[in-house]
């Protein structure tokens, strides 16, 4: 992806909280500059991969395969003893018909919540023993009521509503057509996205990018 590409995305993204009325932290908006000055005050931020995140899931067809993400807040499985959370918060933008891949997670169960906007539309599997979509039925929370899903259910969540994900839940999520972009939190346990993201077919997780202007924001993997 191209950094220009990154930055507009990031202000759009700024743009579309403030209209939601969702404040983002103050690290949200530091700058490059502004990193330099941070030491090991900041550690928590930079160990934990908090912030400002963006995928094309290798595609490189961002409006089609893509995902804007921002990590609030973040345990680590990897250092309990310093960072103890054993949980997690993210706020993302979903654009009608971009898609996040299939997948699941092999520890992290997971609620996902329409904060604004339009609808979010989820499929949904059973991951079978060896890892492929299986054709049993399974059930899910939403909202507290609890459903039975068959394989390859359409789960529609408008503004407000949300579905609790176990481990092993396969899903795939993109906006609704022609009802607008979608505000989309996720809270859930401690988020690991280099070891606990199985995707049915083997894609990217974090963008290559092309300079082609200066960062305004770093992106969580590379502060």
């Amino acid at each position: 992806m191209k950094r220009s590409k990154i930055n507009a995305l990031i202000r759009e993204a700024k743009e579309l909280f403030e209209q939601a009325g969702f404040h983002l932290p103050p690290f949200a908006f530091w700058s490059p500059e502004d990193w330099k000055s941070k030491g090991s005050e900041a550690d928590e931020i930079r160990d934990n991969a908090l912030g400002w995140d963006i995928t094309d899931f290798g595609k490189c067809q961002f409006e089609n395969f893509g995902l804007l993400l921002f990590t609030i807040r973040n345990g680590n499985y990897h250092d309990p003893a310093r960072y103890p959370k054993q949980y997690a918060e993210k706020i993302m933008i979903v654009k009608p018909d971009q898609v996040t891949p299939m997948h699941f997670h092999w520890k992290k169960r997971e609620d996902i919540i329409n904060r604004f906007g339009g609808n979010l539309i989820l499929e949904l599997y059973k991951s079978s023993e060896d890892e492929h979509l299986s054709d049993e039925s399974f059930y899910v929370s939403i909202d507290g009521v609890r459903k039975q899903c068959q394989p390859g259910q359409l789960v529609k969540l408008t503004p407000g509503e949300s579905i609790c994900l176990e481990p092993y839940v396969y899903h795939t999520f993109y906006g609704e057509k022609e009802k607008g972009t979608v505000i989309v939190g996720e809270v859930s346990d401690v988020n690991d996205d280099v070891k606990d993201n199985c995707f049915l077919e083997p894609l990217g997780r974090f963008p290559t990018i092309e300079e082609d202007e200066e960062p305004k924001e770093f992106l969580k993997n590379l502060k």
